[in-house]
């Protein structure tokens, strides 16, 4: 599993959210997306993805997906 992705997660505030399982799939998903190993993959893509694709696979899985609320700058 990828070091730089779990701290990607950790950054963005989901990684208790996720498991080993979600971790690993993330990876994969990550490496097919780009093209690299997702070690350096990761970097290439924006938060905004990356949670796509964990929504993606909490959702073949069966998890209840909540959308984070944006905090809006008034």
């Amino acid at each position: 599993m990828s070091r730089r992705v779990k701290n990607r997660l950790r950054r963005m505030g989901v990684l208790a959210r996720t498991t080993h399982s979600d971790r690993v799939d993330l990876d994969r998903r990550i490496e097919q997306k780009t093209g690299k190993y997702c070690d350096d993959g990761v970097d290439e893509l924006p938060d905004e993805e990356i949670m796509e694709i964990l929504r993606q696979i909490w959702e073949k899985k069966g998890k209840p997906w909540k959308k984070r609320p944006i905090s809006a700058v008034v």
